[in-house]
């Protein structure tokens, strides 16, 4: 009885895109998209998923082009050759074209039925919910990385939220209208909360579980991506923390509040 009364109180959003970046991940790319078919009509009455296949080589691209044919909500967003995950979430955020956009990777490390937790936490002035994980279930070398790169990142450009690189997010959309992203690799998430956070707007943030990954292995802990991202947080904080070229257009009278 208690679970019906949730969802017959669920608030209702006006629209919303849900959209997954995948490279590699048929797998799991199926179920994280039939997942969020199950679940977006419990928070809204016009929806859209979007898949954008970042140069896969194996075969997501087979499964998108089923699940598009099979369900007329889901759009495939191809780019022939793999353009990072930040070219993969720039892409999404593009073809969005609701109100709302929540967005989680495919590789199914998150649950897309936990979005009914985002929406619930909503506010009438929140702009972003951020997940943050429970319990982060990777590998013990994963974890001491993630927490060492969690804290150095925090330091280094004033981060606010508990978990800047959990990628589970519900954001307004019009919030891109003002906050334009540059970066093509993983450190999108950086730059991407750290100009939205700069720019004043409100944020609510909500726990959420994290899984052992069952298909594929991370595009990012490897000693050479590893220097790489090194050198490419340093470009970016000389941009966003030293410079402050961003906040030349930021939107005047916003407050920020977690």
């Amino acid at each position: 009885m208690g679970k019906k009364s949730c969802v017959v109180g669920m608030k209702k959003l006006a629209s919303i895109t849900a959209f997954f970046p995948a490279f590699n991940d048929a797998g799991t790319i199926s179920s994280m998209v039939i997942s969020a078919l199950l679940t977006l009509p419990k928070v809204t009455d016009d929806y859209e998923v979007i898949v954008v296949n970042d140069g896969s080589q194996d075969y997501t691209g087979e499964m998108l082009e089923e699940l598009a044919r099979v369900y007329p909500q889901v759009r495939i967003v191809q780019h022939p050759t793999n353009q990072g995950y930040g070219g993969a979430l720039r892409s999404g955020f593009a073809a969005a074209t609701k109100e709302w956009i929540f967005y989680t990777d495919g590789d199914a490390q998150y649950d897309p039925r936990e979005l009914v937790k985002l929406v619930q936490a909503l506010r009438s002035d929140t702009d972003v919910v951020n997940g943050y994980k429970i319990s982060r279930q990777d590998p013990l070398h994963r974890i001491i990385i993630g927490k060492l790169y969690h804290h150095i990142v925090r330091l280094m450009f004033g981060f606010k939220l508990r978990d800047v690189d959990c990628d589970y997010r519900l954001i307004r959309r019009r919030v891109f209208n003002e906050v334009k992203l540059e970066s093509t690799s993983g450190t999108i998430c950086l730059e991407m909360v750290k100009k939205i956070q700069d720019f004043g707007y409100t944020f609510v943030q909500v726990p959420v579980h994290h899984y052992h990954r069952a298909y594929g292995k991370s595009q990012f802990f490897n000693f050479r991506r590893l220097l790489r991202t090194g050198m490419q947080l340093i470009k970016l904080w000389w941009e966003l923390v030293a410079r402050r070229s961003h906040m030349r257009f930021r939107p005047k009278g916003r407050g920020l509040r977690l």
